[in-house]
């Protein structure tokens, strides 16, 4: 399933130098694990997947230490996956459930900015407890993905030549609301 997300994720992606772990947030169903899954499965050659609100056992290894390195040996032996820089992607989903995770991010952001996180998460900033721990700022990127607009309910439904003459005949209007707007007529 296309979503316009996509070329954000792939900057994200390709970023060499300051790239940051990523938080996906946005509202709860609307499709934040499907597309970092898709993501991982089309760009990265393996995924480390957890669910932190299903996952008790990584939660409580969060609890005793956000030591990256530390982490990163605990997340392989839990998912089964071999973490490469570069070559994985780690989705900490439902990121919310587990705030010491999240403080977490800042800790891969400084020591290991080669490795791909990203984190997913429904109303983060309702969900934190920001007396206890604090958000990462300045060490995390943030996109939000918001549910299906038209255009994406047309790829969804196979009707991307619908989409695309919609797209165009929109561009034009615009093009002559512009010119109409500033006074300029055709001659």
């Amino acid at each position: 399933m296309k979503r316009k997300i996509e070329s954000q994720l792939l900057a994200w992606k390709e970023k060499e130098t300051g790239r940051m772990p990523l938080i996906l947030g946005g509202a709860r169903q609307i499709g934040k694990t499907y597309i970092l899954r898709e993501f991982g499965r089309a760009h990265f050659k393996n995924t480390a997947y957890l669910n932190l609100e299903t996952n008790q056992k990584m939660v409580e290894y969060f609890q005793d230490g956000i030591v990256p390195e530390r982490l990163l040996r605990y997340i392989s032996a839990l998912t089964g996956e071999r973490i490469l820089p570069g070559q994985t992607l780690i989705i900490l989903d439902e990121i919310q459930a587990c705030e010491r995770a999240l403080t977490a991010l800042k800790y891969f952001c400084e020591q290991m900015p080669a490795y791909h996180i990203a984190a997913s998460g429904s109303l983060l900033g309702v969900a934190v407890n920001r007396q206890n721990y604090s958000f990462p700022v300045g060490r995390v990127a943030s996109l939000t993905l918001h549910p299906f607009d038209f255009e994406e309910y047309l790829w969804a439904k196979g009707e991307d030549e619908l989409a695309a003459e919609i797209e165009e005949k929109e561009r034009k209007s615009a093009v002559k609301r512009f010119f109409r707007k500033a006074g300029i007529r055709r001659g």
